[in-house]
C-alpha cells in the first residue's frame, strides 16, 4: 500500500466537493472518491443558493465546484468505496480491488430518498414534477393547487410548512386509517389542510407536467405541483464499518468540528444533521476540513 493520503474524501456532492477545496488549498494530499450519484444532480434550478440570481442548474453546480477542487490540485476520482476501517493511526479504505490509505477520512455521503413506490415517479422526480424539497422551492409553488405525499408526521409538518405558499394544500396519507393522530387530524383541518387517507395508484404525467394523481376509489386528482414526504435514509454503512456512532434518526453523531464518535473520521452535509441543504452541507464541509487540517497539523508539530 502507498504511502498514506492526509485525506480521502468519500462523497463527491456540494460537502464533498467544498471539503476538497479546504483541504488543497491547506495543501493536503487528498483525494475525493465518489460513485457519480449525487442529490444535487437532481435540482434542475436552484433559486435559494447565495449567488446566483436566476438560480443555478444542479450539475452545473457540481461541475463548477469540482473545477475549483482540481484547480488547487485535489485529485477526484470515480470509484464506489466499499470498506472503511480504522486501521493503526489512520484508515484503510477499499475501492474495487484497491486498498487505499489515508491518516483521515471526511464522509460525505449523503442520503436516499423515500419515494413512492408508483410507476414513474423516479422520473418525475428528477425532471422536479415530484418535488422532494419544500425548503429549496415552496417559492416556485405560491398560490399553487399542491399535493403532499406522506406516511406519518413527516407528511403532517411538510403540509403545514407548505402553508406559507399557498392555501391550496392537500395531504395525501398512505399510512393507513391509524396512522394519524387525533391532534394531528385537528391540526390539519384548523390549518385548512384537506386530507386524504388512500393510496395512490399512478402519477399522471402530461409532457413536462404533471397533471395529476390518480386513486383506485377517489379518480384522478388535479395538482399543480407534487411533494413527496416519505423521510429518507442517511447513507452510514461505511460510517458504521469504522465504529462511528448514529442517532436516533439515522445520522451521523459529530461534535461541534465535524468530528464523529471515531477520532480522525470527520462528517458532513445530508448524512449529518440540519436542513438538507446545499448551503449548510458546503458549511459543515469547511468545518470539517479545517478541523482535520489542524489536527493532522497538531499531530505533526508533536513528532518533529
Amino acid at each position: 500500500m502507498a504511502a498514506p493520503l492526509d485525506a480521502i474524501v468519500i462523497g463527491a456532492g456540494p460537502a464533498g466537493l467544498a471539503a476538497a477545496i479546504y483541504l488543497a488549498r491547506f495543501r493536503r494530499r487528498v483525494l475525493v472518491l465518489h460513485d457519480g450519484d449525487s442529490r444535487a444532480a437532481w435540482i434542475p434550478r436552484s433559486h435559494n443558493h447565495p449567488g446566483f440570481p436566476g438560480g443555478v442548474v444542479g450539475v452545473d453546480l457540481l461541475e463548477r465546484t469540482r473545477r475549483q477542487a482540481e484547480e488547487f490540485g485535489a485529485r477526484i476520482e470515480a470509484a464506489r468505496v466499499t470498506g472503511l476501517a480504522v486501521e493503526g493511526d489512520g484508515f484503510k479504505v477499499t475501492a474495487g480491488d484497491r486498498g487505499l490509505a489515508a491518516r483521515s477520512v471526511i464522509l460525505a455521503t449523503g442520503i436516499v430518498d423515500r419515494l413512492p413506490d408508483l410507476p414513474g415517479v423516479e422520473a418525475a422526480v428528477r425532471r422536479s414534477l415530484v418535488r422532494i424539497c419544500p425548503i429549496c422551492d415552496g417559492f416556485e409553488v405560491t398560490g399553487q393547487a399542491v399535493a403532499v405525499i406522506g406516511d406519518g408526521a413527516l407528511g403532517v409538518r411538510e403540509a403545514l410548512f407548505l402553508k406559507t405558499y399557498s392555501d391550496k394544500l392537500t395531504l395525501i396519507h398512505t399510512g393507513g386509517p391509524n396512522a394519524l393522530a387525533d391532534d394531528e387530524r385537528a391540526t390539519l383541518a384548523k390549518a385548512g389542510v384537506r386530507l386524504i387517507e388512500a393510496p395512490i395508484a399512478e402519477v399522471v404525467l402530461d409532457n413536462d407536467r404533471l397533471t395529476a394523481l390518480a386513486f383506485t376509489e377517489q379518480g384522478r386528482l388535479e395538482f399543480d405541483a407534487v411533494y413527496t414526504a416519505l423521510g429518507f435514509d442517511p447513507c452510514t454503512a461505511l460510517a458504521l464499518q469504522a465504529g462511528a456512532r448514529r442517532d436516533e434518526d439515522g445520522r451521523l453523531i459529530v461534535d461541534d468540528h465535524q468530528q464523529t464518535t471515531v477520532p480522525g473520521l470527520y462528517a458532513a452535509g445530508d448524512m449529518v444533521r440540519g436542513l438538507n441543504q446545499i448551503s449548510t452541507a458546503q458549511g459543515e464541509a469547511a468545518i470539517a476540513a479545517t478541523a482535520l487540517h489542524n489536527r493532522l497539523r497538531e499531530t505533526e508539530a508533536q513528532s518533529t
